[in-house]
Protein backbone atom coordinates (compact mmCIF):
# COMPACT_ATOMS: atom_id res chain seq x y z
CA UNK A 1 0.00 0.00 0.00
CA UNK A 2 1.37 3.60 -1.09
CA UNK A 3 1.54 5.89 1.79
CA UNK A 4 -0.70 9.05 1.77
CA UNK A 5 2.66 11.49 1.12
CA UNK A 6 3.10 9.41 -1.81
CA UNK A 7 -0.33 10.19 -3.32
CA UNK A 8 -0.87 13.41 -5.81
CA UNK A 9 -3.74 14.47 -3.94
CA UNK A 10 -4.44 16.69 -7.35
CA UNK A 11 -4.96 13.79 -9.04
CA UNK A 12 -8.10 12.80 -7.46
CA UNK A 13 -11.58 13.45 -8.62
CA UNK A 14 -14.68 14.52 -7.46
CA UNK A 15 -16.33 11.99 -9.20
CA UNK A 16 -14.42 9.39 -9.27
CA UNK A 17 -14.69 9.66 -5.17
CA UNK A 18 -17.95 9.89 -5.32
CA UNK A 19 -18.71 6.65 -6.92
CA UNK A 20 -16.28 5.39 -4.59
CA UNK A 21 -18.54 6.05 -1.76
CA UNK A 22 -21.56 4.71 -3.77
CA UNK A 23 -19.92 1.19 -4.81
CA UNK A 24 -19.40 1.01 -0.86
CA UNK A 25 -23.37 2.08 -0.22
CA UNK A 26 -24.33 -0.36 -2.90
CA UNK A 27 -22.08 -3.33 -1.98
CA UNK A 28 -21.56 -3.63 -6.05
CA UNK A 29 -20.51 -2.18 -9.15
CA UNK A 30 -23.63 -3.19 -10.71
CA UNK A 31 -25.46 -0.58 -8.26
CA UNK A 32 -23.65 2.08 -8.45
CA UNK A 33 -24.08 2.31 -12.14
CA UNK A 34 -27.43 2.15 -11.75
CA UNK A 35 -27.90 4.73 -8.97
CA UNK A 36 -25.50 7.14 -11.16
CA UNK A 37 -26.92 6.09 -14.69
CA UNK A 38 -23.56 4.77 -15.84
CA UNK A 39 -22.42 1.41 -17.36
CA UNK A 40 -20.77 -1.20 -15.31
CA UNK A 41 -17.57 -0.56 -17.03
CA UNK A 42 -17.45 3.43 -16.81
CA UNK A 43 -17.67 2.68 -12.86
CA UNK A 44 -15.21 -0.19 -13.20
CA UNK A 45 -12.62 1.95 -15.12
CA UNK A 46 -13.24 4.76 -12.49
CA UNK A 47 -12.36 2.58 -9.45
CA UNK A 48 -9.08 0.98 -11.42
CA UNK A 49 -7.71 4.35 -11.60
CA UNK A 50 -8.78 5.56 -7.39
CA UNK A 51 -6.84 1.86 -7.07
CA UNK A 52 -3.54 2.97 -8.79
CA UNK A 53 -3.90 6.54 -7.22
CA UNK A 54 -4.33 5.10 -3.69
CA UNK A 55 -2.10 2.11 -3.95
CA UNK A 56 -5.13 -0.63 -2.51
CA UNK A 57 -7.60 -2.82 -4.29
CA UNK A 58 -10.37 -0.81 -2.47
CA UNK A 59 -12.69 -3.99 -2.87
CA UNK A 60 -11.87 -7.64 -3.46
CA UNK A 61 -14.51 -10.84 -4.44
CA UNK A 62 -16.79 -12.23 -1.34
CA UNK A 63 -18.75 -14.75 -2.26
CA UNK A 64 -20.77 -13.10 -5.27
CA UNK A 65 -20.39 -9.97 -4.96
CA UNK A 66 -17.61 -7.25 -3.43
CA UNK A 67 -16.84 -6.63 -0.29
CA UNK A 68 -14.21 -2.96 0.85
CA UNK A 69 -10.75 -3.72 2.14
CA UNK A 70 -9.90 -2.24 5.66
CA UNK A 71 -8.04 0.72 4.15
CA UNK A 72 -11.13 1.68 1.84
CA UNK A 73 -13.37 1.44 4.88
CA UNK A 74 -11.14 3.61 6.59
CA UNK A 75 -11.37 6.21 3.86
CA UNK A 76 -15.09 6.54 3.45
CA UNK A 77 -15.46 9.26 5.99
CA UNK A 78 -12.11 11.38 5.13
CA UNK A 79 -13.89 10.97 1.32
CA UNK A 80 -16.67 12.07 2.50
CA UNK A 81 -15.31 14.79 4.00
CA UNK A 82 -13.33 15.78 0.96
CA UNK A 83 -16.25 15.72 -1.17
CA UNK A 84 -18.47 17.70 1.37
CA UNK A 85 -15.66 20.74 1.04
CA UNK A 86 -16.31 20.31 -2.92
CA UNK A 87 -19.61 20.65 -2.21
CA UNK A 88 -18.95 23.82 -0.02
CA UNK A 89 -16.10 25.80 -2.47
CA UNK A 90 -18.94 25.20 -5.55
CA UNK A 91 -22.08 26.61 -3.35
CA UNK A 92 -23.09 29.75 -4.72
CA UNK A 93 -24.31 32.50 -1.68
CA UNK A 94 -27.51 32.55 -2.74
CA UNK A 95 -30.07 29.56 -4.33
CA UNK A 96 -31.79 30.33 -7.96
CA UNK A 97 -34.08 27.37 -8.14
CA UNK A 98 -34.93 28.12 -11.57
CA UNK A 99 -31.48 27.45 -12.87
CA UNK A 100 -30.61 24.69 -10.44
CA UNK A 101 -30.16 20.66 -11.43
CA UNK A 102 -30.76 18.99 -8.13
CA UNK A 103 -29.76 15.05 -7.76
CA UNK A 104 -31.83 14.59 -3.93
CA UNK A 105 -32.71 11.49 -1.91
CA UNK A 106 -35.03 11.14 0.57
CA UNK A 107 -35.80 8.10 2.96
CA UNK A 108 -39.05 8.08 4.24
CA UNK A 109 -41.56 5.02 5.32
CA UNK A 110 -44.49 3.51 2.57
CA UNK A 111 -46.82 6.03 4.72
CA UNK A 112 -44.88 9.08 4.50
CA UNK A 113 -43.99 8.33 0.55
CA UNK A 114 -47.16 8.55 -0.28
CA UNK A 115 -48.52 11.01 2.03
CA UNK A 116 -45.70 14.13 1.40
CA UNK A 117 -43.33 13.17 -1.59
CA UNK A 118 -45.56 13.03 -4.45
CA UNK A 119 -46.30 16.91 -4.07
CA UNK A 120 -43.10 17.31 -3.11
CA UNK A 121 -41.68 16.01 -6.00
CA UNK A 122 -44.26 18.23 -8.24
CA UNK A 123 -43.38 20.97 -6.83
CA UNK A 124 -39.70 20.77 -6.50
CA UNK A 125 -39.36 19.64 -10.15
CA UNK A 126 -41.77 22.51 -11.80
CA UNK A 127 -39.50 24.91 -9.89
CA UNK A 128 -35.94 23.73 -11.02
CA UNK A 129 -34.03 23.24 -14.52
CA UNK A 130 -33.86 19.41 -13.38
CA UNK A 131 -34.31 17.00 -10.68
CA UNK A 132 -33.20 13.95 -10.24
CA UNK A 133 -34.80 12.29 -6.76
CA UNK A 134 -34.31 8.96 -5.16
CA UNK A 135 -36.60 7.76 -2.58
CA UNK A 136 -34.98 5.19 -0.05
CA UNK A 137 -37.16 3.30 2.86
CA UNK A 138 -36.12 4.92 6.40
CA UNK A 139 -37.50 2.08 8.75
CA UNK A 140 -35.91 2.61 11.97
CA UNK A 141 -33.62 5.59 10.55
CA UNK A 142 -30.06 5.84 12.10
CA UNK A 143 -28.12 8.70 12.12
CA UNK A 144 -25.43 7.35 9.97
CA UNK A 145 -27.97 7.66 7.31
CA UNK A 146 -27.48 11.10 7.08
CA UNK A 147 -23.83 11.15 8.61
CA UNK A 148 -22.76 9.61 5.27
CA UNK A 149 -25.29 11.39 3.03
CA UNK A 150 -27.01 7.91 2.34
CA UNK A 151 -30.24 10.57 2.30
CA UNK A 152 -30.46 14.58 2.15
CA UNK A 153 -33.40 14.46 4.15
CA UNK A 154 -35.19 12.80 6.46
CA UNK A 155 -39.34 11.77 7.27
CA UNK A 156 -39.74 9.96 10.16
CA UNK A 157 -41.66 9.56 13.51
CA UNK A 158 -38.52 9.04 15.74
CA UNK A 159 -35.66 11.32 14.95
CA UNK A 160 -32.22 9.65 15.56
CA UNK A 161 -30.31 10.99 18.39
CA UNK A 162 -27.25 12.87 17.50
CA UNK A 163 -25.74 16.34 18.27
CA UNK A 164 -25.38 16.60 14.53
CA UNK A 165 -28.89 15.89 13.40
CA UNK A 166 -31.29 18.84 13.20
CA UNK A 167 -34.86 18.09 13.27
CA UNK A 168 -38.17 20.17 12.58
CA UNK A 169 -41.50 18.79 13.10
CA UNK A 170 -43.86 18.98 10.00
CA UNK A 171 -47.00 17.74 11.69
CA UNK A 172 -48.74 16.14 14.06
CA UNK A 173 -51.31 13.27 13.40
CA UNK A 174 -53.29 10.89 15.46
CA UNK A 175 -54.22 7.27 15.29
CA UNK A 176 -57.89 6.50 13.30
CA UNK A 177 -59.61 2.75 13.28
CA UNK A 178 -60.13 2.45 9.29
CA UNK A 179 -62.77 -0.48 7.73
CA UNK A 180 -64.56 -1.04 5.28
CA UNK A 181 -68.23 1.01 5.29
CA UNK A 182 -69.67 -1.86 2.96
CA UNK A 183 -69.33 -4.51 5.50
CA UNK A 184 -69.46 -3.21 8.44
CA UNK A 185 -70.19 -0.11 10.33
CA UNK A 186 -67.66 1.49 13.36
CA UNK A 187 -66.86 0.59 16.80
CA UNK A 188 -68.66 2.51 18.61
CA UNK A 189 -67.30 1.00 22.31
CA UNK A 190 -64.54 -0.22 23.58
CA UNK A 191 -65.67 -3.61 23.95
CA UNK A 192 -66.66 -3.79 20.07
CA UNK A 193 -63.60 -2.30 19.23
CA UNK A 194 -62.04 -5.13 21.39
CA UNK A 195 -64.07 -7.87 20.15
CA UNK A 196 -62.67 -7.39 16.56
CA UNK A 197 -60.48 -9.09 14.51
CA UNK A 198 -57.85 -6.80 13.74
CA UNK A 199 -55.17 -6.02 10.89
CA UNK A 200 -52.11 -4.26 11.18
CA UNK A 201 -48.30 -2.86 10.09
CA UNK A 202 -44.84 -4.26 11.06
CA UNK A 203 -42.24 -3.09 9.39
CA UNK A 204 -39.39 -5.37 8.64
CA UNK A 205 -36.69 -2.84 10.04
CA UNK A 206 -38.69 -1.04 12.27
CA UNK A 207 -41.06 -3.86 13.79
CA UNK A 208 -44.55 -2.89 15.49
CA UNK A 209 -46.37 0.27 15.23
CA UNK A 210 -45.90 2.75 17.98
CA UNK A 211 -49.64 2.75 18.90
CA UNK A 212 -49.48 -1.22 18.93
CA UNK A 213 -46.64 -1.23 21.40
CA UNK A 214 -48.40 1.03 23.44
CA UNK A 215 -51.40 -0.97 23.30
CA UNK A 216 -49.19 -4.30 24.33
CA UNK A 217 -47.24 -2.30 27.14
CA UNK A 218 -50.79 -1.97 28.62
CA UNK A 219 -51.61 -5.06 28.47
CA UNK A 220 -54.25 -4.74 26.15
CA UNK A 221 -55.14 -7.75 23.64
CA UNK A 222 -56.39 -7.37 20.34
CA UNK A 223 -57.20 -10.41 17.97
CA UNK A 224 -54.97 -10.16 14.81
CA UNK A 225 -56.14 -11.95 11.58
CA UNK A 226 -53.85 -10.29 9.50
CA UNK A 227 -49.56 -8.48 9.85
CA UNK A 228 -48.14 -6.93 6.69
CA UNK A 229 -44.83 -5.52 6.07
CA UNK A 230 -46.02 -1.74 4.69
CA UNK A 231 -48.69 0.34 4.89
CA UNK A 232 -49.55 0.30 1.30
CA UNK A 233 -50.22 -3.63 1.69
CA UNK A 234 -53.34 -3.16 3.91
CA UNK A 235 -55.89 -1.98 2.21
CA UNK A 236 -56.62 -4.22 -0.48
CA UNK A 237 -56.85 -7.24 2.47
CA UNK A 238 -59.11 -4.53 4.07
CA UNK A 239 -61.78 -3.80 1.30
CA UNK A 240 -64.35 -6.34 1.36
CA UNK A 241 -63.38 -7.72 5.08
CA UNK A 242 -64.77 -7.15 8.43
CA UNK A 243 -61.31 -6.15 9.63
CA UNK A 244 -60.18 -3.25 11.83
CA UNK A 245 -57.05 -1.81 11.26
CA UNK A 246 -55.88 1.14 13.54
CA UNK A 247 -53.44 3.75 11.15
CA UNK A 248 -52.25 7.15 11.64
CA UNK A 249 -54.72 8.61 10.86
CA UNK A 250 -53.58 10.85 7.85
CA UNK A 251 -53.56 7.52 5.49
CA UNK A 252 -57.22 8.80 4.23
CA UNK A 253 -54.83 11.01 1.92
CA UNK A 254 -53.23 8.02 0.62
CA UNK A 255 -53.10 4.62 0.93
CA UNK A 256 -56.52 4.29 2.94
CA UNK A 257 -58.18 6.45 1.01
CA UNK A 258 -62.17 5.05 -0.08
CA UNK A 259 -62.50 3.67 3.43
CA UNK A 260 -64.54 4.77 6.69
CA UNK A 261 -62.47 6.15 9.59
CA UNK A 262 -63.27 6.94 13.04
CA UNK A 263 -61.47 7.79 16.62
CA UNK A 264 -60.19 4.63 18.41
CA UNK A 265 -62.83 4.09 20.90
CA UNK A 266 -60.68 3.33 23.84
CA UNK A 267 -61.34 6.85 25.63
CA UNK A 268 -58.91 10.27 25.77
CA UNK A 269 -57.29 9.57 28.70
CA UNK A 270 -55.55 6.79 26.82
CA UNK A 271 -51.69 6.97 26.53
CA UNK A 272 -52.02 4.83 23.48
CA UNK A 273 -54.20 7.83 21.83
CA UNK A 274 -51.46 10.47 22.13
CA UNK A 275 -50.81 12.94 19.12
CA UNK A 276 -48.25 11.17 16.64
CA UNK A 277 -45.64 14.13 15.73
CA UNK A 278 -43.65 13.54 11.95
CA UNK A 279 -40.53 15.24 11.82
CA UNK A 280 -38.24 15.88 8.85
CA UNK A 281 -34.24 15.35 9.66
CA UNK A 282 -31.32 16.55 8.44
CA UNK A 283 -27.92 16.94 9.21
CA UNK A 284 -26.05 19.81 10.63
CA UNK A 285 -23.73 20.49 8.07
CA UNK A 286 -27.00 21.21 5.55
CA UNK A 287 -28.33 24.18 8.30
CA UNK A 288 -27.09 26.76 6.25
CA UNK A 289 -26.79 25.97 2.87
CA UNK A 290 -29.38 27.69 0.73
CA UNK A 291 -30.02 24.67 -1.61
CA UNK A 292 -30.79 22.72 1.24
CA UNK A 293 -32.73 25.16 3.27
CA UNK A 294 -35.02 25.83 0.23
CA UNK A 295 -35.93 22.16 0.17
CA UNK A 296 -36.53 21.88 3.17
CA UNK A 297 -39.15 24.66 3.27
CA UNK A 298 -41.00 23.35 0.35
CA UNK A 299 -41.84 20.09 2.54
CA UNK A 300 -42.90 22.11 5.27
CA UNK A 301 -45.37 24.27 2.87
CA UNK A 302 -46.16 20.62 1.59
CA UNK A 303 -46.94 19.65 5.06
CA UNK A 304 -48.74 22.52 6.51
CA UNK A 305 -51.17 22.02 3.27
CA UNK A 306 -51.85 18.56 4.71
CA UNK A 307 -52.43 19.90 8.17
CA UNK A 308 -55.06 22.17 7.08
Amino acid sequence: MRSMNDIDALALDGHTLRLFLTVLEEGSVTGAAARHGLTQSAVSHALNRLRAQLGDPLFVQAGRGIAPTPHARALAGRVQAVLDGMRELARPAEFEPARARLNLTVAANDFQQGLLLPAFFARVSSAVAALEMRVIPSGAPPAELLRTRGCDLLVTPLPPPGTDIVQKRLLTDRYACFYDPVLRGPPLSRDEYLGSRHATVVHPEGGALEFDRRMEARGVRRDFALRVPGFADIAAFLRGSTLLATLPGLLRRSAMQGFASVPVPLGPGTRAMEPLPLYLVWHRRDQLDPRHAWLRGVMMEVAAELGE
